[in-house]
């Protein structure tokens, strides 16, 4: 009979770490998972909930500008010195109604700032320290539309995360050697609080269940092979072992969370 090791309650004690949009949904799930198991946590959001997260360092700031990047940074060096392991969660896919032609070159410049510079900066000011340690974790959160782009306004967003993970693979191999791991996951529909709204409007719109609601969304991207959507918790999941010893052999990979949704990678 095979044993079933019981992970230490502790695993992530001493370690300190950063999770952009740690407030909600993904991020808010990973933050939990980390703080449970021991680390010290920064979280990141441009609105905090009036009640402290307890046991986390809560920073106020917009990402998707350089003046942003630059309060976190100071903030978590004022507090600890440095971090351990980043996890770049924070992501954003509002658009305005129609196809390309709706998107202007604010909003594409928007985009970009906010789902792939916010992690280019943060990674270049952090990392440096990583490497005088000659130990780090990175760990870029993506999104299955980077492999199956839409033809509708989302697109400039599936195009921003595409960007992060050809960004994310290229900076992997440059600090692999320093001893630290660059990886990625991209998560496929996952039920937080946003796509719990999105399925109460269908349901509205459609005068339906919020199962065919629900239906009807996985239906959009495609199908879901295991017949639901992904809970926060198993991103994190994911997140947590990659930023563990036991994953110490993974390296620039972008790791797909989605039900089975994308047939191959």
């Amino acid at each position: 009979m095979t044993e079933i090791s019981i992970l230490p309650s502790d695993e992530f004690r001493g370690k300190r770490l950063l999770v952009t949009g740690g407030t909600r949904g993904i991020g808010a799930a990973i933050a939990h998972r980390f703080r449970e198991a021991g680390a010290s946590v920064a979280i990141t959001a441009r609105s905090l909930p009036e009640r402290p997260v307890e046991g986390m360092l809560a920073i106020k700031a917009d990402l998707g500008s350089r003046a942003g990047v630059d309060a976190v940074v100071s903030s978590i060096q004022a507090a600890w010195g440095g971090i351990d392991v980043l996890i770049n969660n924070l992501g954003a896919s509002d658009a305005p109604p129609g196809g390309f032609e709706a998107l202007t070159d604010e909003f594409w410049q928007n985009i970009l700032d906010v789902n792939l510079l916010a992690p280019v900066r943060l990674d270049r000011a952090f990392i440096p320290g990583m490497i005088s340690r000659k130990n780090g974790v990175v760990i870029h959160i993506g999104s299955i539309s980077h492999l199956m782009p839409p033809s509708t306004s989302i697109l400039a967003y599936s195009a921003a995360k595409g960007a992060l993970r050809t960004y994310s693979k290229g900076l992997a191999r440059a600090v692999a050697p320093s001893g630290v791991r660059v990886n990625m996951v991209s998560p496929g529909f996952i039920e937080t609080a946003g796509a719990k709204k999105l399925i109460a409007e269908i349901q509205h719109d459609t005068g339906g269940t919020a199962e065919a609601a629900r239906q009807q969304i996985m239906g959009m991207i495609g199908g879901i092979p295991i017949g639901r959507g992904g809970r926060p918790e198993e991103i994190a999941e994911l997140v947590a072992f990659l930023a563990s010893d036991r994953a110490s052999f993974a390296v620039g990979v972008d790791y797909v969370l989605d039900g089975g949704t994308i047939p191959t990678v």
